[in-house]
């Protein structure tokens, strides 16, 4: 009977024993972690079409070619439409220097202030055309200060011509001859309409390009002078060369005829049929900002409306 009892006492010892020990286990296996493998799912998988590959940034400069002396030649970019609007300074380099001081002056307006460009619309600034000849009488690479500007007028002229002495305002295709007339004065129009590289790059660049107006400037005899070449001048020139001068207060005019002009960058453009006007600024000194941006902003609202 003893024996009996011993075992079941030693029986029941175990199974507490047993009890404590599984129980324990249980919590264990509660408490630890589920691994599992990780796993990645496709957009093809969850029925989500795959995102379209970002679009190319927009380029905000291009470098359209190269001078004679192999200084690149820039076109700056702002906004980012499909029509585009194109400023050209310094296409007599040196000699029209200001002008190329009132393109770098527009190019900070509009970094500043994209929210003036039209909808819908790319403007373009080349702000020196010529830059062997900017470098005859400025002396230094990229932007300069009106201290930089040589004191002597004849450095100035000869920066008026490219490194190959061409007028490059001579050398477009309307009404070129191979020696043509600034003032007085006899002035190279290159060998052939385009034989500079200045003059070619200028041709590329646009060709391919949807064009509303084109602006150029120079100096010195103000006003604002429409295009044409041949068949007369473009409604839009006429319209565009109306509303800068009223802006501005510059004087407007249909033709240039202070002296015979052959080759001229704005009349090819009307040769092309792109509205084109030439702004000749008052003196070789000075930008006139207020009167230029003044045209700038009637371009713009006449372009946005």
């Amino acid at each position: 009977m003893k024996k009996a009892i011993v075992i079941l006492v030693i029986l029941i010892i175990i199974g507490v024993g047993l009890y404590f020990l599984f129980s324990n286990l249980g919590k264990k296996e509660e408490l630890a972690p589920i691994q599992t493998e990780p796993t990645t799912t496709t957009q093809e998988e969850e029925g989500v079409e795959p995102e379209e590959e970002a679009e190319e940034e927009v380029k905000t400069e291009t470098v359209i070619g190269k001078s004679v002396e192999d200084r690149n030649i820039t076109a700056y970019h702002y906004g980012a439409g499909e029509k585009e609007i194109l400023f050209v300074g310094g296409i007599h380099g040196g000699y029209a220097w200001n002008t190329v001081l009132l393109a770098y002056e527009i190019m900070d307006y509009l970094e500043a202030n994209p929210e003036e460009i039209p909808d819908g619309v790319m403007v373009t600034v080349i702000p020196v055309l010529n830059p062997d000849g900017l470098n005859k009488v400025v002396g230094v690479e990229g932007r300069f200060t009106k201290d930089d500007v040589s004191a002597l007028t004849s450095v100035k002229v000869s920066g008026r011509f490219n490194a190959n002495n061409v007028d490059l305002n001579r050398n477009f295709d309307c009404n070129w001859k191979s020696v043509g007339v600034w003032q007085t004065t006899n002035v190279s129009g290159g060998s052939k309409p385009f034989s500079e590289p200045e003059s070619m790059a200028v041709r590329d660049y646009v060709k391919d390009r949807k064009l509303i107006a084109v602006v150029s400037w120079d100096s010195a005899a103000p006003g604002v002078f429409s295009s044409q070449c041949h068949d007369g001048i473009l409604p839009e020139t006429k319209l565009i060369a109306g509303i800068f001068a009223e802006a501005s207060g510059y004087p407007s005019y249909n033709n240039f005829e202070f002296y015979e002009l052959s080759g001229d960058m704005i009349d090819w453009f009307a040769k092309i049929e792109v509205p084109a006007v030439s702004v000749l600024l008052s003196d070789h000194e000075n930008i006139e900002w207020s009167k230029n941006l003044a045209g700038i902003k009637a371009l713009f609202r006449h372009y946005a409306e």
